[in-house]
């Protein structure tokens, strides 16, 4: 199943693909479904998936739509927490520089960071070195704490592609990297949430990667991470209850621009192309502020 949020009205509503091929999708809110305008909410419901698998099979003809023309609004449009990994791959680490990391490394996101599939990523004034990352992002289905390797992943809704967008001088002018990672429309999400039962465990052994203007600049495989998404979930669970709709972004592959030779950093009319196996391509244009 692939849900995802679209603007309707200038409002927030929730489509659900008909099939992966994406050409049409049910519209939540004309097939009477309550939970229709927040992702959130409707991820916190118990019963949600049956509740969709039912539409699905009623096929509520005056619902079903085409997807051309819609726009896109991120995954999670107001998700509680977005909880980031960093240095998840080796080959990553080694490219920047840094030592294989015993305990993974953690940051936060803000709301205000995230932009949708089709819209555009912004190029601060601010600075030109705009940086793209390929990760797998992790959607929260339900309130969990003090999870166990065993049961780490019961709590986890689906997955998602995520480009986490990183404003590199800004990143490193501190010991801390919140500046560099919270621009304003750097991270984009989406296009869509695809349940878990679609994808291994974990969203184990699937291809990753970023493409810019057509080139594969990264290439990898989540099978490379260093902490597993069971792992992640048990440590960030240690500190804090995962709610419906958190976000937990698994980190990025080697092959980001600052670490090249000459480094690539994106610049207005660059097409970005975040691509995961089984999940979808989430595509971003660059833009100026």
């Amino acid at each position: 199943m692939r849900i995802f949020t679209f603007e309707k009205a200038g409002k927030p509503c929730i489509g659900l693909l008909r099939t992966p091929d994406a050409q049409e999708y049910i519209d939540l809110e004309i097939a009477g479904y309550e939970h229709c305008h927040d992702m959130v909410a409707l991820l916190g419901q118990a019963d949600w998936k049956d509740s969709l698998d039912a539409i699905l099979g009623q096929k509520p003809a005056n619902a079903i739509k085409p997807m051309a023309g819609i726009k896109f609004m991120p995954l999670v449009p107001n998700p509680g927490k977005i909880i980031c990994v960093g240095l998840n791959y080796a080959d990553h680490a080694k490219e920047g520089g840094h030592e294989i990391p015993e305990h993974p490394s953690f940051f936060l996101r803000v709301n205000s960071s995230q932009l949708a599939h089709q819209q555009p990523m912004i190029v601060p004034k601010a600075s030109a070195k705009l940086d793209y990352e390929a990760e797998l992002a992790v959607v929260i289905g339900q309130k969990a704490r003090h999870l166990t390797l065993d049961n780490a992943l019961d709590c986890v809704a689906g997955y998602s592609c995520y480009n986490d967008g990183s404003v590199r001088d800004y990143q490193r002018k501190g010991t801390q990297w919140t500046l560099g990672k919270n621009f304003d429309d750097t991270g984009s999400f989406g296009p869509w949430l695809v349940t878990k039962d679609e994808l291994p465990p974990g969203g184990d052994g699937l291809r990753i990667q970023a493409r810019l203007n057509g080139q594969v600049l990264q290439d990898g495989n989540t099978s490379n991470f260093l902490f597993d998404v069971k792992t992640v979930l048990k440590i960030v669970s240690e500190c804090m209850t995962l709610e419906p709709g958190d976000v937990i972004i698994t980190g990025t592959p080697a092959g980001v621009g600052y670490a090249r030779k000459p480094p690539i950093f994106m610049k207005a009319g660059d097409i970005c192309e975040i691509e995961i196996e089984k999940i979808g391509v989430l595509t971003n244009t660059m833009a100026n502020e």
